[in-house]
Protein backbone atom coordinates (compact mmCIF):
# COMPACT_ATOMS: atom_id res chain seq x y z
CA UNK A 1 0.00 0.00 0.00
CA UNK A 2 1.23 3.50 -0.83
CA UNK A 3 1.88 5.78 2.12
CA UNK A 4 -0.85 8.48 2.36
CA UNK A 5 1.70 11.30 1.99
CA UNK A 6 2.55 10.05 -1.49
CA UNK A 7 -1.08 10.52 -2.47
CA UNK A 8 -1.41 14.15 -1.35
CA UNK A 9 -0.51 17.30 -3.25
CA UNK A 10 -0.60 21.02 -2.59
CA UNK A 11 -1.50 23.15 -5.59
CA UNK A 12 -0.73 26.86 -5.81
CA UNK A 13 -2.64 29.25 -8.02
CA UNK A 14 -3.61 32.92 -8.01
CA UNK A 15 -6.82 34.77 -8.72
CA UNK A 16 -7.95 38.34 -9.00
CA UNK A 17 -9.20 39.77 -5.72
CA UNK A 18 -12.62 38.39 -4.78
CA UNK A 19 -12.57 35.41 -7.15
CA UNK A 20 -10.66 32.90 -5.01
CA UNK A 21 -13.37 32.34 -2.43
CA UNK A 22 -16.00 31.60 -5.09
CA UNK A 23 -13.74 29.15 -6.93
CA UNK A 24 -12.57 27.55 -3.68
CA UNK A 25 -16.15 26.70 -2.72
CA UNK A 26 -16.70 25.07 -6.12
CA UNK A 27 -13.53 22.98 -5.85
CA UNK A 28 -14.34 21.70 -2.36
CA UNK A 29 -18.00 21.18 -3.26
CA UNK A 30 -17.01 19.05 -6.26
CA UNK A 31 -14.49 17.07 -4.15
CA UNK A 32 -11.58 18.23 -6.27
CA UNK A 33 -10.04 19.64 -3.09
CA UNK A 34 -10.29 18.77 0.58
CA UNK A 35 -9.39 22.29 1.65
CA UNK A 36 -8.67 25.61 -0.03
CA UNK A 37 -6.95 28.54 1.65
CA UNK A 38 -7.38 31.96 0.06
CA UNK A 39 -4.67 34.27 1.31
CA UNK A 40 -5.03 38.05 1.59
CA UNK A 41 -4.42 40.26 -1.40
CA UNK A 42 -0.81 40.70 -2.48
CA UNK A 43 1.07 42.47 -5.23
CA UNK A 44 2.35 40.20 -7.99
CA UNK A 45 5.05 41.33 -10.40
CA UNK A 46 5.60 39.12 -13.43
CA UNK A 47 6.61 39.09 -17.08
CA UNK A 48 3.72 38.66 -19.53
CA UNK A 49 3.64 39.26 -23.28
CA UNK A 50 7.18 40.67 -23.23
CA UNK A 51 6.60 43.29 -20.55
CA UNK A 52 6.84 43.52 -16.77
CA UNK A 53 3.32 43.55 -15.34
CA UNK A 54 1.91 44.19 -11.89
CA UNK A 55 -1.43 43.10 -10.41
CA UNK A 56 -3.15 42.65 -7.07
CA UNK A 57 -4.01 38.99 -6.61
CA UNK A 58 -4.97 36.43 -3.98
CA UNK A 59 -2.87 33.28 -3.54
CA UNK A 60 -4.86 30.06 -3.33
CA UNK A 61 -3.41 26.99 -1.58
CA UNK A 62 -5.31 23.82 -2.51
CA UNK A 63 -4.93 20.48 -0.67
CA UNK A 64 -5.95 17.49 -2.80
CA UNK A 65 -5.25 13.87 -3.69
CA UNK A 66 -2.74 13.27 -6.48
CA UNK A 67 -5.27 11.27 -8.50
CA UNK A 68 -7.53 14.36 -8.61
CA UNK A 69 -4.85 16.64 -10.12
CA UNK A 70 -5.87 16.29 -13.78
CA UNK A 71 -9.54 16.95 -13.01
CA UNK A 72 -8.59 19.85 -10.72
CA UNK A 73 -6.44 21.47 -13.39
CA UNK A 74 -9.17 21.08 -16.02
CA UNK A 75 -11.79 22.60 -13.70
CA UNK A 76 -9.52 25.49 -12.73
CA UNK A 77 -9.00 26.30 -16.40
CA UNK A 78 -12.80 26.37 -16.88
CA UNK A 79 -13.34 28.66 -13.89
CA UNK A 80 -10.30 30.91 -14.29
CA UNK A 81 -10.34 34.28 -16.01
CA UNK A 82 -6.60 34.15 -16.80
CA UNK A 83 -5.34 32.93 -20.16
CA UNK A 84 -2.53 31.04 -18.40
CA UNK A 85 -3.45 30.35 -14.76
CA UNK A 86 -0.76 29.35 -12.31
CA UNK A 87 -0.90 25.61 -11.53
CA UNK A 88 2.08 24.53 -9.45
CA UNK A 89 1.99 21.14 -7.73
CA UNK A 90 3.97 20.29 -4.60
CA UNK A 91 3.70 16.69 -3.46
CA UNK A 92 3.64 15.86 0.24
CA UNK A 93 6.61 13.85 1.49
CA UNK A 94 5.19 13.52 4.99
CA UNK A 95 2.45 14.77 7.26
CA UNK A 96 0.06 13.83 10.01
CA UNK A 97 -1.34 10.45 9.02
CA UNK A 98 -4.82 11.45 10.19
CA UNK A 99 -4.73 14.71 8.16
CA UNK A 100 -3.45 12.96 5.04
CA UNK A 101 -6.21 10.35 5.35
CA UNK A 102 -8.79 13.14 5.76
CA UNK A 103 -7.64 14.67 2.46
CA UNK A 104 -8.13 11.30 0.75
CA UNK A 105 -11.58 10.80 2.26
CA UNK A 106 -12.63 14.37 1.44
CA UNK A 107 -11.77 13.97 -2.25
CA UNK A 108 -13.26 10.49 -2.74
CA UNK A 109 -16.86 10.30 -1.53
CA UNK A 110 -15.76 9.30 1.96
CA UNK A 111 -13.64 6.36 0.80
CA UNK A 112 -9.88 6.11 0.51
Amino acid sequence: MTHPAQQVAIVLTTFGVGQGEVVGKVLVGEQLAACVNVLPAMTSIYRWEGAVQQAVEEQMVIKTSTDRLAALEARLRELHAYELPEFLVITADAGSEAYLKWIGVSTHDGQV
